[in-house]
């Protein structure tokens, strides 16, 4: 009965303890979040280029569970230039969606937390850490500056109000050019017909259930235009959907981009949605970036093995083959992860050096890197 536990269990004391540090780490953590008042000195920053809508850099995010600290998003750095689509891709629970919901501060707490780095958010004349402004800030940026395009609508929207009610609300609290209920509800109707609804009238009266899935999905990105955000998130945007109404989701999307002129982050594990519409991929394996680059580079020539194979698995139109690739092994234990490359366990193309310390970034061109031992000339960082 008393026996003490060994391997990966933990002794109700230790359990205990643990969740008592991790009380005290969160608790300070939140009361910084949470302060009032903050100067905004305090959390103002300068973007590394103007010319970018967000910078991550060595962003860390995790969740302090009573197992052990969850290093979900692990130094993660990466640009979102303005006006283009940034695609982010790799398996589920490489920390795509955790990045995304970092920037947006919209996390599980008290539990997740950004632990360390920047988020730079371009404001136009100045520039915001995100990872440092204070939740009452957060509130006025979330819908206005930044908004998000959630996976599922039908859990998104609320199933008591009618779409134009959900519709109206963005704009009454963010945008303040509308003030009178006639300009909202035509602001509104606009809204519906620039996401392809033709019979905006009628669906702004409707209840989310009497919706198509494809329909409750131009609803949340209507909504999430509404005060023509300088960044779009868009999560995983065409999963719940059929092939048919996924195209026609990309193909809004893909032409809104040019009408709005706002960044997008586009979350998927779908490499031929990023390919038809992103202009730039950053590959996720195990919450690190693995490699990053211009479409062309990525597809073209692929540099990551961990690359390699998640095109590798990817069904081709007109090649029969009795079974599909997998990339062998599993993603390590995200509570204790190794020291070296991540990815080194599953790899086929794993040497000698692949056992040191984790790879470094190498520079292969002016905006494609790798995180390989492969490609050991020219480290972009120390």
């Amino acid at each position: 009965m008393g026996k003490k536990q060994t391997g990966n269990y933990l002794t109700g004391r230790e359990i205990r303890l643990r969740a008592k540090e991790n009380r005290q780490i969160t608790g300070q953590l939140e009361r910084r979040r949470k302060e009032k008042n903050l100067p905004e000195s305090q959390y103002l920053t300068t973007m590394k280029d103007p010319a970018n809508a967000v910078e991550f850099e060595n962003l860390k995010t995790c969740f302090f569970t009573d197992a052990g600290v969850v290093r979900s998003v692990d130094g993660v750095s990466f640009d979102i230039p303005a006006g283009k689509v940034v695609g982010v891709v790799g398996e589920s629970g490489c920390g795509k969606s955790v990045t995304s919901l970092s920037l947006m501060q919209l996390l599980q707490r008290p539990q997740g937390q950004v632990v360390e780095g920047q988020i730079r958010l371009n404001l136009g004349d100045k520039a915001y850490d995100i990872a440092k402004t204070p939740e009452n800030v957060m509130q006025q940026l979330r819908g206005n500056v930044i908004s998000m395009i959630f996976q599922e609508p039908m859990t998104a929207l609320n199933p008591v109000f009618r779409i134009g009610q959900q519709v109206a609300e963005v704009i009454q609290l963010h945008d303040p050019q509308y003030t009178t209920p006639a300009q909202i509800k035509a602001r509104t109707l606009e809204l519906l017909e620039l996401v392809g609804i033709a019979n905006a009238q009628g669906v702004e009266r409707m209840y989310p259930h009497e919706l198509s899935g494809g329909m409750r999905q131009r609803v949340m990105i209507a909504i999430a235009l509404a005060c023509n955000p300088r960044v779009i998130i868009a999560d995983e945007p065409t999963t719940a959907l059929d092939v048919t109404i996924q195209a026609q989701i990309l193909e809004l999307l893909r032409s809104l981009k040019d009408k709005i002129g706002s960044a997008i982050l586009l979350i998927t594990h779908d490499l031929g949605v990023v390919a038809g519409i992103a202009d730039h991929v950053v590959v996720m394996y195990a919450g690190r970036v693995v490699e990053k680059g211009t479409v062309h580079e990525v597809f073209r020539q692929p540099a990551h093995p961990y690359t390699i194979g998640l095109m590798a698995a990817k069904p081709v139109v007109g090649k029969r083959t009795d079974t599909l690739y997998a990339i062998p092994g599993k993603v390590p234990n995200p509570v204790d992860m190794p020291a070296y490359c991540y990815f080194r366990d599953r790899c086929e193309h794993a040497f000698e050096d692949c056992g040191g310390d984790y790879p470094c970034e190498v520079r292969l061109s002016e905006t494609h890197t790798v995180s390989c031992y492969r490609h050991p000339e020219e480290k972009t960082d120390g």
